[in-house]
């Protein structure tokens, strides 16, 4: 096989970034189809990224037989059927996070890609950041010793438009951007999270209230190891895209993260100014590139994915414990977090 068949399923902002990446910037993959619930927004990325092939549903882009690995974009709500879809057609699968919204259903997933023996990959780029991809080896290395703390925080320069609330296709703050710090996590301590207590509000965007959602959670956690750590989320920081991690060792600590879109920093009398990072898409360019390339290489070359379907499984996992943690006021255990 020279070049993966690759078709993109949910070609909204998310989506669209995978397919330009497997079109353009991929050379071992080719972009077959792309599909979306939408027709229109399907018609129009097939035509500006000059593909033949587009569909309103998932089924026909599964069922082409050129098409060997499949591409999930679309709203997680949708993610089990799409991925039970993809994998009994015998397609390899990258799946955006979460990968579900239930750990029943993390759990059913976990038994379908296995018996049908396809690649499955989670989509948490962050592991593909260059930074957060240092500091893991160096971790790795010992130069910070064991690691003792966690700390990791993710803001949001403006919340989603209201559709996203008012759909019912999306999870809750911890499960659709907490996920990542609980990622990280588990990824850079190299440790399973046992215990966790999470506080959420609405003070920012107060209508949320009313649909039960929040725009700002603080999640403490405890590590099987001992060690501990925290996570902030927040949607609506407003002046620009936040991501800061930092990992406090027995011998030193590591800071992953930067502010500033260009590491430029302007300092005048009583003026000191730098850009800001305003979406994510600008922030991890480079991780969601790697993470594509990655799968690709990772599927022609028969090797196993760096981000399996039980790291999935785990983050949603934490994201729902978080999430009975702040409806019910208490510390809640994870059930059976050992590694599969």
């Amino acid at each position: 096989m020279n070049k993966l068949g690759v078709g993109v399923i949910g070609v909204g902002e998310m989506g669209k970034r995978h397919a330009e990446n497997v079109r353009y910037r991929v050379p071992k993959a080719r972009l077959i189809a792309v599909a979306d619930a939408n027709p229109e927004r399907a018609r129009s990325v097939a035509a500006e990224l000059e593909i033949e092939h587009f569909y309103d549903n998932a089924e026909d882009l599964v069922a082409r037989t050129d098409i060997d690995a499949v591409v999930i974009g679309s709203p997680p709500r949708v993610h089990p059927v799409l991925i039970k879809s993809a994998a009994t057609a015998k397609k390899h699968i990258l799946c955006e996070k979460p990968l579900t919204l239930t750990l029943e259903e993390a759990d059913e997933v976990l038994d379908v890609v296995s018996r049908a023996g396809v690649f499955f990959q989670v989509g948490h780029m962050r592991r593909y950041d260059p930074g957060y991809a240092a500091a893991r080896q160096r971790i790795e290395a010992g130069e910070i010793g064991e690691p003792v703390l966690f700390k990791s925080i993710g803001r949001d320069a403006a919340p989603p438009p209201p559709a996203y609330f008012e759909c019912g296709l999306n999870g809750t703050l911890f499960l659709d951007s907490s996920v990542h710090e609980f990622d990280l996590a588990r990824w850079l301590m190299a440790d399973e999270v046992v215990e966790v207590h999470a506080f959420a509000a609405a003070k920012s965007l107060p209508e949320l209230a009313k649909r039960g959602a929040y725009d700002s959670g603080v999640v403490n956690l405890r590590f099987a190891g001992g060690a501990i750590g925290n996570t902030e989320s927040f949607m609506n920081a407003g002046y620009g895209y936040d991501i800061r991690t930092e990992i406090v060792g027995t011998k030193g600590a590591l800071q992953v993260g930067y502010l500033g879109y260009t590491p430029l920093v302007v300092l005048k009398p009583g003026v000191s100014s730098h850009d800001n990072v305003r979406h994510w898409l600008q922030r991890f360019a480079d991780a969601y590139l790697r993470e594509m390339a990655d799968f690709v290489e990772s599927v022609l070359a028969g090797r196993a994915p760096r981000v399996t379907a039980y790291d999935g499984r785990q983050a949603v996992a934490i994201a729902l414990a978080a999430e009975c943690s702040y409806k019910e006021d208490r510390t809640v255990r994870l059930k059976n977090p050992a590694a599969a």
